[in-house]
């Protein structure tokens, strides 16, 4: 495999500017200046190329940068730079991030024992952090029949794929209450002579704000059908799933908490289609719609939400769909202002942003699209 260096020279056309203290490796700063406003000149479609070629340029050095660190590894040549380790060299020397750094390696050391994972990142097929998941349980016997079930899975797929290969047992329930939240360190503030005394004499100070942090519920593949959920909840709703436990059970006499939730989002889930569809076991025949609204009747609303599978039904000239679940919309194939109608042939679910797109495409682009 060709070095580094001499694939970036050769893929990127780009030359090297030498003449700026940069050395090898350091690229002309003159042309990325003009870079942004060559590319806004190109059309979609060859914007799009251009993406895919930069995309696959950079899969291809990353599986020569990963190859390099593998025959490194190999090497004494960081601990006689004065690296304490591969992985300080990579974050002082190369300038990575210290989780970029550790896929890297992880990957470097797995590629030693199974080079087909250079041919399979540089292809795209896999990436580092999918590599670095399924190394430790890669075998002589299973390493290529693994590596190819994991192609094009995004990381909880790959998860999924390492708990069915080393299963773990369920993790045990328990509620244990945290520490009260830090509040924040307050910012110093010079001392000013002409205020001291009045400050002292003046109001109190409001109390300093409580810091919180919003994370969301940490979903863990274990083994095969199997998640371990961790999620922080508050006072008031552990006192909900004390009061639930308490009165189911006859039902669930362990009180065990995922029985519980289970019940609870089967009925959350039952709640949610009467509210937003109006869901019956005994629905009413349809009104219809007067002549000029553009409401969607509720049982037009239930079927497609059933054909579509509750996903993002937009797909694309190359036949991919979105597929997207959340922030769903009752999108008009042929609009409302042209004369579409909210039957169930005209509707389509639509996540927010392809709903967007399809109105710009519709009625002409007002701007750029959001990212």
């Amino acid at each position: 495999m060709d070095s580094l260096v001499d694939y970036r020279n050769r893929s990127t056309g780009v030359p090297k500017d030498r003449s700026q203290g940069g050395g090898v490796g350091c690229y002309n700063r003159a042309m990325l200046a003009d870079l942004l406003a060559a590319l806004r000149r190109l059309a979609d479609a060859e914007l799009a190329g251009c993406v895919e070629a930069a995309a696959a340029g950079e899969r291809c050095a990353t599986a020569s940068l990963v190859a390099h660190l593998a025959e490194l590894g190999t090497r004494d040549l960081a601990l006689r730079e004065g690296f304490g380790s591969l992985f300080v060299y990579c974050r002082d020397a190369l300038g990575l991030a210290e989780g970029d750094a550790y896929n890297r390696i992880e990957t470097a050391r797995a590629a030693r024992r199974f080079p087909v994972i250079l041919d399979l990142l540089a292809e795209g097929a896999v990436n580092l952090t999918s590599v670095r998941l399924l190394a430790p349980h890669l075998t002589e016997e299973n390493h290529r029949r693994v590596l190819e079930s994991a192609r094009g899975k995004r990381k909880l797929q790959v998860e999924e794929i390492a708990a069915r290969l080393a299963p773990v047992p369920d993790a045990p329930s328990f509620v244990r209450r945290l520490p009260a939240p830090r509040p924040a360190e307050p910012a110093p503030v010079a001392a000013d002579p002409d205020t001291d005394a009045e400050a002292e004499a003046g109001p109190a100070r409001p109390a300093t704000p409580v810091v919180t942090v919003n994370r969301p519920a940490a979903i863990t593949p274990l083994a095969p059908y199997r998640y371990r959920l961790q999620v922080t909840i508050d006072a008031a709703v552990f006192e909900k799933l004390q009061l639930a436990r308490d009165m189911l059970r006859h039902a669930v006499p362990d009180g065990d908490d995922a029985a519980i939730l289970d019940r609870a989002l089967t009925a959350l889930l039952a709640e949610l289609a009467r509210k937003k569809f109006a869901a019956t076991e005994s629905p009413r025949p349809a009104g219809g719609t007067a002549p000029g609204s553009r409401h969607v009747p509720a049982e037009v609303k239930r079927a497609v939400w059933l054909r579509d599978l509750g996903r993002c039904a937009f797909v694309a000239e190359s036949g991919r769909r979105c597929g997207e679940r959340a922030f769903l919309e009752f999108h008009h194939v042929r609009p409302f202002a042209m004369g579409g109608e909210a039957s169930v042939d005209n509707i389509q679910l639509r996540c927010k942003r392809h709903n967007g797109y399809e109105a710009k495409v519709s009625f002409g682009r007002t701007g750029p699209l959001s990212s």
